[in-house]
Formats: C-alpha cells, structure tokens, sequence
C-alpha cells in the first residue's frame, strides 16, 4: 500500500501580503485625478539625489535589467501594470529597467495618453530615485530609463 505524500505546504500569508502590497500601491500611488500635463519632463530626481545619479543614467552607467512595454494598454491597465512591474523589480532587486510607454502616435488625435502619467506616477512611488528619456536609439520620447533603490 501505497504511503501518501503530504503535499508542500502553500505560503498562504506571503500570498496574501503580496495581493495587498499590489492592491495598496494601486490605489493610493496612483491618482488618476491629476492631469498628465503635469508629468511632462524628461527627468526626474528624487528629494536627496545627487544630480550626478541622472547624467549617469542618462549615459547608460547602469544595465538595462528589465523592460515593460505599455503599447496597446489602456490608462488602467497601463497603472495596473506600472504597480505590478515595480513590485516585481523591488522583489527581485533589479536596479535600472525601462518603461516604455509609447509616443501616443497610435493614440486618438496622436496625443499621447501614457506618457505623462507614466511619469506622475513614478514621481510617488518611494523605490524610483530617478528616471529619463533614454537617447532616440534606445525609445527616446517614447520611453524612461527608471532607477531603483538597491
């Protein structure tokens, strides 16, 4: 007769930590409320950072680890995915990734949809310390280079 294996146990508690942390950064980091006009700029640095941190991404001094890419996402499935992917680089400790977001040319009146708000939303967030446009090879106006605390 066969002895019966008992089964791995399941992380039950990581499990639910984990949909809370998601749920929780959905919610309060990103207020949908505020205009994308706001998140315009090319750069952006974090209270404290040495302006050298930004001419050193902007030159590539970190590898690229990770990428998302936003095209084709709705304005909430983009935030959805924007919490979801930093989550994710927290956890697995990845210090430089891009988001590309796109240029809004496949956009209605080819205006830009993600692009602002992409940027107001990592201007909340505690883990981003800066972000640029990388050079036009690399996604130019239509992607930001995100440095991560390490």
């Amino acid at each position: 007769r066969p002895v019966p294996h008992k089964p791995a146990p399941v992380p039950v508690q990581r499990l639910l930590d984990d949909r809370e942390a998601l749920r929780a950064s959905q919610e309060a980091d990103f207020d949908d409320d505020e205009p994308p006009e706001t998140g315009q700029s090319e750069s952006y640095l974090a209270p404290g950072i040495g302006r050298d941190v930004l001419r050193k991404l902007r030159r590539g001094a970190w590898r690229v680890e990770r990428e998302l890419d936003l095209h084709g996402l709705t304005k909430e499935g983009a935030r959805v995915e924007v919490a979801a992917f930093l989550q994710e680089c927290v956890k697995q400790r990845w210090r430089c990734v891009r988001i590309v977001h796109g240029k809004g040319l496949g956009s209605r009146d080819r205006v830009p949809v993600l692009k602002g708000r992409v940027r107001v939303w990592l201007t909340k967030r505690a883990e981003v310390l800066a972000y640029c446009e990388p050079p036009e090879a690399r996604g130019g106006g239509g992607a930001l280079l995100v440095l991560l605390k390490g």
